[in-house]
């Protein structure tokens, strides 16, 4: 979980760990489960500021850790017991227009406050593999430079849980102006920059560096006009 809220705000493990106060090495022993022992909360209220999370997902996570096995075993049977189904998401916040173009600059309401002026209906749609993402939000495509998947006007939900890799296509935010954008991805292999791909030819790409990149957040569904 937290490599994939790292990669998804388009942080290295060096941008992340120094923003936390702790080495790369130990960060990504915890990504990779190999600590012994959960983070202190120190460490954890540390890395859900910098990573912007705000349900406390890191803190509860650990504390489900250091939970007795027997204790643990208990509390799921009683879940299972009185689960009620889930139910789909049907909406997500409309925060504003994504330039499908040049970068522009973008006012996003507060996100990720999950507070927007408007919000549109996405029947059926659960999140990423049927998963809720209480981040999720959506933003309506302005320009032509993704044409021909991506029209004018098209309604493109977001997911701040997706895992982004190349070739995804993402609303990326971008320092120090805080421009925005939205184009096809493809990672560095050495995770030192990205390039960003318009899908219409008469835009030209852009490759940035990684640091000049505050967030990706890959597109899952979209709506179009007939």
């Amino acid at each position: 979980m937290l490599r994939r809220l790292r990669r998804a705000r388009g942080l290295t493990l060096a941008a992340l760990a120094e923003r936390v106060g702790i080495t790369p090495g130990y960060l990504s022993m915890i990504e990779n489960r190999r600590v012994n022992n959960p983070p202190s909360m120190k460490v954890l209220v540390r890395l859900e500021a910098a990573l912007g999370v705000r349900d406390s997902c890191l803190c509860k996570a650990a504390q489900w850790a250091r939970t007795p096995e027997p204790i643990r075993e208990q509390l799921e049977r009683a879940q299972q017991e009185i689960a009620l189904p889930s139910m789909p998401i049907s909406s997500v916040p409309l925060i504003n227009k994504v330039a499908a173009g040049y970068p522009t600059g973008f006012t996003d309401l507060g996100y990720p406050a999950r507070a927007s002026d408007d919000v549109v209906v996405v029947p059926g749609y659960t999140g990423l593999h049927g998963a809720n993402d209480p981040d999720a939000f959506a933003a309506t495509v302005c320009g032509d430079s993704m044409l021909p998947d991506y029209q004018e006007g098209d309604i493109v939900v977001f997911s701040p849980l997706a895992d982004v890799v190349d070739g995804s296509d993402c609303f990326a935010r971008l320092e120090p102006d805080h421009e925005s954008t939205f184009k096809r991805v493809f990672l560095d292999p050495k995770e030192q920059s990205i390039r960003l791909q318009p899908l219409n030819q008469d835009y030209p790409a852009r490759t940035v560096d990684r640091e000049q990149v505050a967030g990706l957040f890959r597109a899952v569904w979209r709506m179009s006009r007939l």
